[in-house]
């Protein structure tokens, strides 16, 4: 884990609660992993939306030249 960098977040009571009940349940084995899992996927999801409106863009331009 060399290449790992601390990034320092504030969150919420709620949140963190919710966080535990997942790694109690053995979702995570931590709070680290459990970010570490959720910005993947966020930076997935972004990364879908935007290809999913270029490809509309796309067909916009292809259709009606605009």
């Amino acid at each position: 884990m060399g290449n790992m960098e601390t990034v320092p977040a504030k969150l919420t009571k709620r949140i963190i609660a919710e966080m535990e009940e997942l790694i109690k349940q053995g979702w995570y084995a931590n709070k680290s992993e459990l970010i570490r899992d959720a910005i993947r996927e966020l930076v997935k999801k972004q990364k879908i939306a935007q290809l999913e409106s270029a490809i509309k863009e796309d067909i916009q331009w292809g259709l009606y030249g605009r």
